[in-house]
């Protein structure tokens, strides 16, 4: 099992088995179907310009990923409509930096990958916290969790996805 992030010269560095980096490129793989290009308007210019619809997304990790910046409605769909295409892309560009460098063996991550490894990761953990429905307790029920509970091997995964973000936090900082 990986020892996690460490500081490099040119950044920062961690030893994943080829299990590991399959693991991460796949749950990568899913955040990156899910933050897929989304609606635009029906106007030629707005579709051109990325300008997107102004609803809360109805999947609660969408909705997770892509929060309201505002309680008003009106203003939080008018500041998703302009924004979220945007997001969007940024969130993309993550997950292909994550999938197209988590290898088996040691990885050299430059600073800039690393944050966008810091960003994924991020994006993964609130995946899989939404659909696991985490809460603060999630150390106190992973502790308490029987192996052949069917849900432990998603637990593990998000505490092992925690450990990876803190170690690459603190090697960066």
């Amino acid at each position: 099992m990986s020892t996690g992030f460490k500081p490099s010269k040119t950044g920062v560095s961690i030893r994943l088995d080829a299990a590991e980096a399959s693991v991460l490129r796949s749950l990568v793989g899913l955040v990156l179907g899910l933050v897929e290009p989304g609606a635009t308007g029906d106007d030629p210019l707005e579709r051109a310009l990325g300008i997107g619809a102004a609803e809360v997304p109805t999947d609660p990790v969408l909705a997770r990923l892509f929060p309201s910046a505002y309680e008003d409605d009106e203003a939080a769909g008018e500041f998703r409509r302009y924004t979220e295409a945007t997001l969007r892309d940024a969130k993309r560009a993550d997950a292909v930096t994550l999938i197209d460098t988590a290898t088996g063996g040691k990885v050299e991550l430059t600073t800039e990958q690393a944050e966008a490894w810091m960003r994924a990761l991020n994006d993964v953990r609130l995946m899989l916290g939404v659909r696991l429905e985490v809460t603060e307790e999630v150390h106190e029920e992973i502790a308490g969790m029987s192996e052949e509970d069917p849900r432990y091997p998603a637990f593990v995964t998000y505490d092992w996805l925690t450990y990876l973000q803190d170690t690459l936090v603190r090697a960066l900082w």
